[in-house]
Formats: structure tokens, C-alpha cells, sequence
């Protein structure tokens, strides 16, 4: 059974996280806007890669 290391990736994830997370905290009036900016942080590279690929139609 082989070891699976995501390296670079998964720091670079990371980072990609905490500054969306950041942004959408600080840009929040209330609590619900922020739990919301959280899961936004959590899911938009995902919805970066889905529309990406759509765009260049793969």
C-alpha cells in the first residue's frame, strides 16, 4: 500500500483557504454572513476549476 503525500498542493489549498476565508469574514455584516463566507472559502476553488474547465470546454 502506497503513501499518498498531496506536497505542495495541499499547502498551497491551504493558504488559498485562509485567505478567502479572511476576505469573506472581514467583508461579513453578521454571523450567518460569515458562517456562509466559510463555506464559500471551503468550496470556491472547486467552483473556480469547474467553470475553468467549462471554459476551455474539456
Amino acid at each position: 500500500m502506497q503513501k499518498k503525500c498531496n506536497g505542495m498542493l495541499g499547502g498551497i489549498y491551504g493558504m488559498a483557504f485562509i485567505g478567502a476565508a479572511i476576505y469573506y469574514l472581514q467583508h461579513a455584516p453578521n454571523f450567518w454572513a460569515a458562517a456562509l463566507g466559510i463555506v464559500k472559502a471551503l468550496f470556491w476553488p472547486a467552483i473556480l476549476m469547474y467553470r475553468l474547465f467549462g471554459f476551455l470546454k474539456m
